[in-house]
């Protein structure tokens, strides 16, 4: 057999860099653009703060700008105003006027982002939209402007745009807003990883490749970082893992990440509750012997976006200060299709002994979780479980583009994640475990029946909650999310990296577990 090499990939663009300035960016040098917000008024859009300077240091009518683009300040609408031959030599060659909406902490995460996409292959901006945020409002237009600015690209001749290389926050004071900064640019960080996780091409992305990025990602992050191979899979009983697997010549791989908070020792983290998460890391899904059709796995690199959110939030604990001890684990597979994959009507054993008869291939998410969880419970001992995953194309049908799902055998889960993604700006709604539907998952032969269909988001979760134990768990399915089909505030198209400002906004409070353990 002739395996391919492995493609290297290029060098990929960089998130913005951020500064914070008490000044006005008129009393900023060398600014490239100059941005100042704009809000609705019943009497016609209010410039924000600097907007004036900037108007009488130009010599220039900014409120005759808006009127003639006949602007009303909503959220994320940018007023473009050339003013390149009436500047100074160090002045700016436009000004940006960029509409707050009702100036919510989501509408200011919007005119970040907005504003990012006006200032590609721009040097620099100085921006007033986080001057008049309210509270976290600075960090949704940090994490905005970052996410805002993502780019992926694989071509000869190097990125088709650049993002803007510094932002600075004018009009703020860097007594106090400095942590919120650092924490902001751990958010966007993640999201940023996580999605660029999501994009890279299965050709590269390989369950060895990611759980490498896991490695290199992890130790960065002061990490404790391992990984099983095939062999030791095997040896070890993760019988679901290696049937997902089984029909790739690129093998599968189950990553651990942990992570203990500051202070505490490995030994003394022992004794610290623990939370562990699992991500779904299928590097590509063919859909196996069930086979999707092709334009069903156009997407399908990014299948393993849940893993990827795992990895980039397991990065970032140590910047929002999680005070609880945290397991991530990744189990990573390709779901191909050969003499040796995985066939409808197979029985799996999963680790620990639970079995599961396999009647759809492409329902193959399940089955390397299923693993994954039965190994937390058994081996970690958690005081809390959660997975994510982009499991069931059901979600998108239920919730739509840009809204995930949760479910939870727990209520202080389910009130944690609630609350996480509300905060995050990564949308969730809760969504049933009906005990009616536990037949569907039940085999005649076998412990489980991992292609239940009928209700499939809910009859997915209650496969997995068999894995959970008495364990408290939520399952986050955001298949729904998990694609963006076009720009869209901080949305770029292609994978959406969703999850890990959800799952941090989780475990960076002040007691993730209140409620639960």
């Amino acid at each position: 057999m002739i395996v391919p090499t492995t493609p290297a990939l290029p060098t990929q663009v960089s998130p913005p860099e951020f500064a914070l300035s008490p000044a006005l960016p008129h009393q900023i040098g060398g600014a490239e653009a100059w941005a100042f917000p704009v809000l609705p008024d019943e009497d016609g859009p209010l410039l924000g703060p600097g907007a004036d300077e900037a108007a009488e240091a130009l010599g220039i009518d900014l409120l005759a700008a808006l009127e003639a683009a006949r602007a009303t300040g909503r959220t994320g609408e940018v007023t473009t105003v050339p003013v390149g031959a009436v500047a100074a030599p160090e002045g700016p060659v436009l000004v940006l006027l960029v509409g707050v909406g009702e100036a919510t902490p989501t509408d200011f995460r919007r005119a970040g982002a907005s504003l990012a996409r006006a200032t590609k292959d721009r040097a620099s901006v100085a921006t007033t939209l986080a001057a008049i945020a309210p509270d976290d409002g600075l960090a949704e237009v940090v994490v905005g402007a970052m996410l805002g600015s993502f780019a992926f690209h694989w071509r000869s001749a190097g990125p088709k745009e650049l993002p803007v290389a510094r932002v600075v926050l004018a009009g703020v004071s860097a007594d106090g807003a400095d942590d919120e900064l650092a924490r902001a640019l751990a958010l966007g960080g993640a999201g940023w990883r996580s999605r660029a996780l999501a994009t890279v091409p299965a050709n590269l992305k390989t369950p060895d490749w990611l759980a490498e990025q896991a490695i290199e990602i992890g130790e960065a992050a002061g990490l404790e970082v391992q990984v099983w191979d095939a062999a030791q899979l095997q040896a070890e009983g993760f019988g679901g893992i290696l049937a997902v697997g089984g029909g790739s010549v690129n093998e599968p791989r189950l990553i651990r990440m942990d992570y203990i908070p500051r202070g505490a020792t490995r030994s003394s983290a022992k004794k610290l509750p623990t939370v562990v998460l699992v991500g779904k890391g299928i590097t590509f899904d063919s859909g196996g012997l069930d086979i999707k059709p092709s334009e069903g796995m156009l997407t399908m690199k990014r299948d393993m976006s849940g893993g990827g959110a795992v990895i980039a939030t397991m990065a970032a604990l140590r910047d929002v200060d999680c005070p609880v001890r945290v397991v991530g684990l990744v189990p990573a597979a390709e779901n191909a299709i050969s003499g040796s994959a995985m066939r409808p009507g197979d029985v799996i054993t999963h680790f620990g002994g639970r079995t599961s008869e396999v009647n759809n291939t492409d329902a193959e998410g399940r089955l390397v979780l299923a693993d994954a969880m039965a190994y937390a419970v058994s081996e970690v001992e958690p005081a809390a479980l959660l997975d994510i995953a982009t499991l069931t194309g059901a979600m998108k049908v239920s919730l739509g583009q840009w809204t995930g799902g949760y479910f939870a055998n727990h209520e202080g889960m389910a009130e944690q994640v609630a609350a996480a993604a509300a905060a995050s700006g990564e949308n969730a709604w809760r969504m049933p475990l009906v005990a009616d539907y536990e037949e569907k998952v039940a085999s005649k032969i076998a412990d489980g029946d991992n292609a239940a269909g009928g209700a499939g988001a809910i009859t997915a979760a209650l496969f997995l909650q068999h894995f959970a134990g008495d364990v408290p768990w939520a399952h986050v399915d955001f298949a729904s999310a998990a694609e963006s089909p076009a720009d869209r505030f901080e949305w770029t198209a292609g994978p959406s990296g969703w999850g890990p400002r959800l799952l941090l906004a989780w475990l960076g409070s002040d007691d993730p577990l209140a409620g639960i353990a």
